[in-house]
């Protein structure tokens, strides 16, 4: 099962397809470590692997 659902700009991801996430799970952190964000900015994917 993929996650067609969830958007995706970086095309250069392998599971990159049609600007859909194609994973099965994604992983998102919170920039310099800890467990809570201001906003988007301060995050990041951690499911990208490169083509």
């Amino acid at each position: 099962m993929s996650l067609s659902n969830v958007k995706c700009t970086v095309d250069n991801c392998r599971y990159w397809q049609n600007e859909n996430c194609q994973a099965t799970a994604i992983e998102v952190n919170v920039d310099e470590g800890g467990k809570r964000a201001q906003n988007s900015k301060q995050t990041q994917c951690h499911t990208f692997e490169q083509k």
